[in-house]
C-alpha cells in the first residue's frame, strides 16, 4: 500500500505498522535489548538520528514526543488558537535539534515506561484520526492552519510512516547484533 490518502487506509496502515512495530518488539532478544545501538560504520546511515537513538527506549520515546506534538497541534488550533505543527524555537530546518531535546528529556525514562506511553499516545491519535471526516483528514484547505497539506497526511507521518522508520532503524540494530 503507497501513503494513504483516506482515512480508511490511514487507519489501516497505521494499525498495521504499529502490530508489525509490536511484534518485532516482542521479538528482540536480552542480547537485542541490552546492546546499544551503533551504526558508526555503516556509510549508508549518515542521518543525525542514526548516530541519536542508542536503544529501544530512544526510538518509542522518539515516537511518542511526535504523538505528542500531533496531539498538542490539533487540540490547541481546533480551540482556535493558531500554532505551527513544530513548536518555537524550532522550525521545519531546525527540529533535528528538537529531537535531540526529546532524547535529552528521556534519558531517564524506563524501558517500560517508554513502551506504555508510546502504547497510550497511540491509542489516542487513533482515537482522535477516528473523530475527523475522510473529507476533514484528506481534503486540502478544510483546516487554515494546516497549511498546504491535508491534516490526514500529519497523522501518517506521525503513526504509520513514523513505525515504518522504526522498524528500519530496529530491524538494522537486530542485523548488526547477528554479526
Amino acid at each position: 500500500m503507497g501513503r494513504p490518502t483516506t482515512k480508511s487506509d490511514l487507519i489501516i496502515a497505521a494499525t498495521s505498522n504499529y502490530e508489525k512495530l509490536r511484534k518485532l518488539i516482542s521479538e528482540l532478544s536480552e542480547k537485542e535489548l541490552s546492546t546499544p545501538f551503533d551504526f558508526t560504520e555503516d556509510d549508508k546511515k549518515k542521518e543525525a538520528h542514526w548516530k541519536r537513538d542508542k536503544n529501544l527506549r530512544d526510538v518509542l520515546i522518539h515516537l511518542y514526543e511526535w504523538h505528542q506534538l500531533l496531539l498538542h497541534w490539533i487540540q490547541v488550533n481546533m480551540s482556535g488558537e493558531s500554532k505551527p505543527f513544530i513548536p518555537a524555537p524550532y522550525n521545519w530546518r531546525t527540529y533535528g535539534d528538537m529531537n535531540i531535546e526529546f532524547w535529552k528529556k528521556h534519558q531517564d525514562t524506563s524501558l517500560i515506561d517508554a513502551k506504555r506511553n508510546y502504547e497510550e499516545s497511540h491509542a489516542k491519535v487513533m482515537q482522535l484520526a477516528e473523530t475527523f471526516s475522510n473529507e476533514e483528514l484528506f481534503s486540502k484547505g478544510v483546516y487554515q492552519w494546516v497549511g498546504g497539506s491535508t491534516l490526514g497526511s500529519y497523522f501518517v507521518s506521525a503513526t504509520a510512516s513514523h513505525y515504518v522508520w522504526a522498524m528500519k532503524k530496529i530491524r538494522a540494530h537486530k542485523k548488526h547484533c547477528g554479526k
